[in-house]
């Protein structure tokens, strides 16, 4: 962060963000007013003593497992659990648009959990529309993001922002998101970001959603590529095979110069990961988990066999083996089975922010064989962009190809204490393909020139201005922009230099105009 960017203070810093055009205000949809958000209230039915110890202690059950693997004596902490509550909501000028309604509340995320400040999941017992997100849908579901390890508290805020901009253009889900002020039990608990859930729904990803006991195989299946999927139950998680494991050249703009990495571990001494899927939709059947596994690795392997070996493959009628086909191209067999469109728009959204995770987990995808579904893979719900966009040492001078290409893993340390080299093979296997490269290029110049990358500049500009007298209470309450150290080592060096909210979003909001400057210098036609 620049010296001078360092030492402002907060109201200068308001200033320093109006690089971006002040004539271009983002569409948010969100009522507000100058110095204050709205007040999400959570009352617990139970008033018992220690009943906050729900939102105060939980911690995921497989991470804490993963902690006391490492930590002798480590005391196993509760995992997350519901509380029954009654919660509501008033707007920026006090008037009351939710009133005590009844929601189950708990503590939500991984490793987000071992935070002081924990996110939580709101479910409602009937359907609630929230400050008009979403185009004011009712959902039954929403989430409450902490922010805890972005001291600008604006990284999935303006994220989110930018994936609706380029998404809504090919009808895809990306969630919505409004900052509040949260009290639990009258306590001030501080600023979230208020949000849709990831989740089948005829507002969010609309996919057909199976009948109670249906185990027909003609259903939409949301999935997500998951580091974690080997936690899920048999019918909610399966293994990915990569085309057997075929090496991949990285995307770096300049022909990966002569490097390859394998997807997954290529021996018992390899320290990649094994990825898979989890299924985070409805599965009633073997006979359902067991078609989507093979569709998945099936679509991969088209991807693979026409970007590598320019061979088109295809599906028998019933989606369950592949054939070699004379009659159409490489990437016609692609575009058979993948909204290329939508992994366009996936790789943008990916490339724009470098977000540290991505390799890892909330990648989303679903495929729908519902008598509606286009029976493609689509990617779609971006999500988790709290270590995204320089808040990790990733892309930090803005430049550089870098969510296609050969990435550190989320920790980035050095290999001799375990780190290792890894990719994003969804992305990375057909980023090399001209045709491609023109899908993107032309949806690139399309958002730029619309003016989606201005307005998320500008959204960043406004509501660090607007809201700084909440994110100054916020860090009163937790100080963890100065008390860090629980994540300290997980931000960049500029990241961890800022003191205050105000010159977090000086550096987020100047991180991400290089950035842009950077990908349109690639890629605007």
């Amino acid at each position: 962060m620049k010296k001078a960017t360092q030492m402002i203070s907060a109201a200068l810093a308001a200033l320093v963000l109006c690089s971006c055009s002040a004539s271009k205000k983002p569409d948010t949809n969100n009522k507000t007013s100058a110095g204050s958000l709205p007040v999400l209230s959570i009352e617990t039915v139970s008033k018992e003593s220690n009943v906050l110890d729900f939102v105060n202690e939980p911690v995921a059950k497989h991470v804490s497992e993963l902690i006391a693997s490492w930590t002798p004596n480590y005391k196993m902490p509760p995992e997350p659990y519901y509380e029954d509550c009654l919660i509501t909501l008033k707007d920026t000028d006090g008037s009351t648009v939710l009133d005590s309604s009844e929601a189950r509340v708990k503590v939500r995320g991984n490793w987000t959990t071992t935070y002081d400040k924990k996110p939580l999941r709101l479910k409602f017992t009937e359907k609630q529309s929230l400050l008009g997100l979403n185009d004011g849908a009712e959902q039954r579901n929403w989430l409450l993001l902490a922010e805890y390890k972005d001291g600008s508290m604006l990284r999935n805020r303006a994220a989110l922002y930018a994936s609706r901009e380029i998404m809504k253009e090919d009808g895809l889900f990306a969630a919505d998101s409004q900052l509040v002020s949260v009290e639990i039990n009258g306590e001030y608990y501080g600023v979230y970001l208020l949000s849709d859930m990831q989740q089948v729904s005829s507002h969010r990803v609309n996919i057909t959603e199976p009948e109670t006991g249906y185990t027909g195989t003609d259903i939409g299946y949301f999935m997500e590529y998951d580091g974690y999927f080997y936690n899920e139950d048999e019918l909610h998680g399966f293994p990915l095979d990569f085309a057997d494991n075929a090496p991949l050249t990285p995307f770096d703009g300049e022909g990966g110069g002569g490097r390859t990495i394998d997807p997954l571990p290529k021996d018992e001494y390899d320290p990649k990961p094994y990825m898979g899927m989890t299924i985070k939709s409805t599965v009633n059947s073997a006979e359902q988990h067991d078609f989507i596994e093979n569709y998945v690795n099936n679509v991969y392997k088209i991807m693979y066999e026409a970007a590598y070996n320019d061979k088109a493959y295809v599906f028998d009628s019933s989606f369950k083996s592949l054939s070699l086909a004379s009659n159409i191209t490489p990437q016609q067999a692609v575009e058979n089975v993948v909204d290329v469109d939508s992994l366009a728009d996936m790789y943008i959204i990916s490339e724009l922010t470098c977000d540290a995770d991505i390799y890892w987990s909330s990648f989303y995808m679903d495929a729908d064989f519902g008598a509606e579904g286009s029976k493609k893979l689509r990617f779609e719900a971006p999500w988790d962009f709290d270590s995204a966009m320089g808040n990790k040492n990733r892309c930090i001078d803005g430049t550089g190809f870098y969510a296609a290409n050969i990435v550190p893993d989320v920790d980035g340390g050095p290999e001799e204490n375990g780190a290792y080299y890894t990719i994003n093979p969804w992305l990375a296997v057909i980023a090399g393909e001209d045709w491609y490269q023109d899908i993107v290029k032309e949806k690139w110049t399309k958002a730029y020139d619309s003016g989606v990358f201005e307005r998320t500049c500008q959204l960043i500009t406004d509501e660090s201005g607007k809201y700084q007298g909440d994110f100054t209470k916020n860090y009163d309450k937790w100080n963890n922009i100065i008390n860090n150290e629980i994540f300290a080592a997980e931000l960049s060096a500029p990241a961890k230099e800022c003191t205050n909210e105000a010159e977090a979003a000086a550096f987020l909001h100047d991180w991400l105009e290089k950035r842009v400057d950077f990908l349109n210098s690639q890629w605007h036609s």
